[in-house]
């Protein structure tokens, strides 16, 4: 399990969460920021284990 890193887009706060890149390349949900609890989208880019991308937008 790898981590990656991205800032909430309503707090501004750095959030770090667990990757599983045995998933797939590209991975999109939605989950609450853990620090203001506002629904955030994710699309993660998993290349290599060591070039993951996070993107998160505002549900």
């Amino acid at each position: 399990m790898d981590e990656a890193e991205y800032i909430c887009p309503s707090c501004g706060e750095p959030i770090v969460i667990p990757i599983d890149v045995s998933i797939g390349v590209v991975q999109e949900y939605t989950e609450d920021c853990p620090v203001c609890c506002h629904p955030v989208s994710l699309r993660i880019t998993c290349r290599t284990p060591d070039d993951i991308h996070v993107d998160a937008e505002h549900e």
